[in-house]
């Protein structure tokens, strides 16, 4: 899922047709799905890693179609991984029925959850692309490697855009699998409670550090110089933060009075996410002493600077 910005140099052109797999590295296959809309950009990526015992990432949402046409594009081959980044509705409901299909287990850091406790204003409608039915097999935790035939993928754990997000490596091949924590079309969505600005930019900071060059994310096409295009990222979310904080030296704001200062021309499809994203934001300014509200910071609270 995304959020809706124009300083950053992205790619928005991206004919991949649904439903057909296309090498996109050595030993790197990509399928999109189709379930395009203004959170997923052209749809949803899967991948299909190595040759003859294969491991597919990210099978998508409850889609039959797209995966019969991932089932089809490994006809025989054996998929002896199922691999899974996080547990938003349009990355993992498919796992079900590619292990039903193959016998493969599946391998994700572990079942959804907030990042943090609800509050007693909030209700569970904030987490409504959550898959909560996920149970993968195994629980891969950072540094954990998951070895296959001729292949081999390091758990980078991502939170930030939800709890359990995880990103997978090929170190070997310099490239990094990073759902949709980087993505190449927009900047990623933090939502809370599912997500978490401040595990969202620690993230980002230990993907910088990371020497993998080339990204394959959940949405949209590959990020050539990867850690160049995180330190992007990186800049605007403290512009961002900049934005927020210029605007409240104004005087105290609601979250859709912060929106409409910061967000010009987004598209209105899109205004719901942003607050959330602003609220992430505020979260972090709130915990850091820096803006004040009342109770809890939630979608619906005034925000202050402090000592103004």
């Amino acid at each position: 899922m995304s959020d809706d910005n124009d300083d950053i140099p992205f790619n928005k052109s991206f004919p991949l047709k649904p439903g057909v797999a296309e090498e996109v590295a050595p030993d790197i296959r990509w399928m999109l799905c189709d379930n395009p809309s203004p959170f997923t950009f052209t749809g949803t990526m899967s991948y299909i890693v190595g040759r003859g015992k294969v491991a597919i990432i990210d099978p998508g949402p409850d889609d039959e179609a797209h995966a019969k046409a991932l089932l089809d594009a490994v006809r025989g081959e054996t998929v002896t991984h199922i691999v899974v980044t996080h547990t938003h509705r349009d990355h993992s409901p498919n796992a079900a029925r590619i292990k039903a299909a193959t016998g493969a287990p599946v391998y994700a850091e572990g079942v959804h959850r907030a990042s943090r406790p609800f509050y007693d204003s909030e209700k569970m409608s904030t987490e409504s692309g959550a898959d909560r039915d996920f149970r993968p097999d195994f629980e891969v935790r950072d540094g954990d490697v998951i070895d296959g035939d001729g292949w081999r993928l390091e758990s980078v754990a991502t939170p930030g855009h939800t709890a359990n997000h995880m990103a997978f490596a090929w170190p070997e091949r310099g490239v990094n699998f990073v759902g949709d924590h980087v993505m190449g079309w927009s900047t990623s969505i933090v939502s809370p409670p599912d997500g978490s600005m401040v595990d969202y930019m620690d993230s980002l900071h230990k993907l910088a550090r990371r020497d993998e060059q080339l990204y394959f994310s959940g949405h949209g096409p590959q990020i050539p110089e990867a850690p160049r295009f995180v330190r992007f990222l990186i800049r605007h979310r403290q512009a961002r933060e900049a934005s927020i904080l210029h605007r409240l030296g104004k005087g105290e704001a609601d979250i859709p009075t912060l929106v409409r200062a910061i967000y010009i021309g987004i598209d209105q499809r899109l205004v719901g996410a942003a607050g959330y994203s602003v609220l992430a934001h505020l979260e972090d300014l709130v915990a850091r002493g820096v803006v004040l509200t009342e109770g809890d910071p939630v979608i619906a609270g005034r925000y202050r600077l402090a000592g103004a």
